[in-house]
């Protein structure tokens, strides 16, 4: 909640206004986040052939839109910011209906979903502190712009503390099956990170737009993954790690890809 108050923070009317102005960039962005992440994460864990509590856990991950790191890791990589913001803040507005439905689609014959659970904390945890924030923001702009300075180290102290909490209480459970977790995540992510990509590529989009779509899809709001995993799957302690350590690899693999991308040529 932290988190998305501080993303609400930072967003502005011009950031939704992108929907009415570039409609089709935003469709590619949603329709890709909520498409290829849950399959990759269901064909995956499939694949791997994963216990019904990872399998949970790693499928809300591919479900969950994309979090503010995307549009840092965008902004780095001298992507399309702008469009990468739009996708974040309209893929965060859809995840209470999309996230809910498309992990019951996937998992309902392996686990037990809430949906109604699941759809209340997205609500709560997500577009409340976001809307709250936007408010404040629109209402009180001169005190927020210089409040704005400190979220990023705010947001990283409250990832740290959800992380701390998530691998503490499973650390025996993640010591025998950490390495088959590290590597579903890692092949996420980078399959994502590919998807995007590849569909920038097919649809002839420019480096920057480019850029930006392949970072959305492959970074996701992990934080959200491992808060809804605590409360719609509260008896498989094991769902929440799968977001907790794509909450750390993501940060890192982005990184490294901006490094990357920002050696590819944009268009002029």
């Amino acid at each position: 909640m932290i988190v998305m108050f501080g993303m609400g923070l930072t967003m502005k009317p011009r950031d939704f206004a992108l929907v009415f102005r570039r409609p089709k960039d935003i469709l590619i962005g949603c329709a890709a986040q909520f498409i290829i992440m849950p399959l990759l994460a269901f064909g995956l864990s499939s694949l791997f052939h994963l216990d019904p509590a990872l399998t949970a856990g790693v499928v809300l991950v591919g479900t969950c839109p994309g979090g503010t790191s995307s549009n840092v890791i965008t902004y780095l990589s001298k992507g399309d910011v702008a469009l990468s913001v739009g996708m974040t803040s309209v893929n965060t507005l859809l995840a209470p209906l999309l996230t809910p439905a498309i992990t019951w689609l996937l998992l309902q014959t392996i686990v037990r979903v809430d949906v109604l659970s699941m759809f209340l904390s997205i609500i709560q945890v997500i577009i409340i502190p976001i809307a709250l924030g936007f408010v404040i923001n629109h209402f009180f702009g001169s005190i927020t712009k210089k409040a704005v300075t400190a979220l990023p180290l705010v947001s990283t102290v409250a990832i740290c503390m959800i992380l701390a909490s998530v691998v503490s209480h499973n650390a025996e459970k993640i010591y025998t099956s950490g390495a088959l977790v590290l590597a579903v995540v890692i092949l996420h992510n980078l399959l994502g990170y590919a998807s995007g990509f590849g569909l920038g590529k097919l649809l002839k989009l420019t480096p920057e737009k480019t850029k930006a779509l392949s970072i959305e899809v492959g970074m996701q709001n992990s934080g959200l993954a491992t808060s809804l995993a605590g409360t719609a799957f509260s008896d498989l302690a094991m769902a929440t790690v799968p977001g907790a350590v794509f909450s750390i690899w993501h940060n890192i693999s982005g990184a490294i890809l901006a490094s990357f991308y920002r050696r590819w040529k944009n268009s002029k």
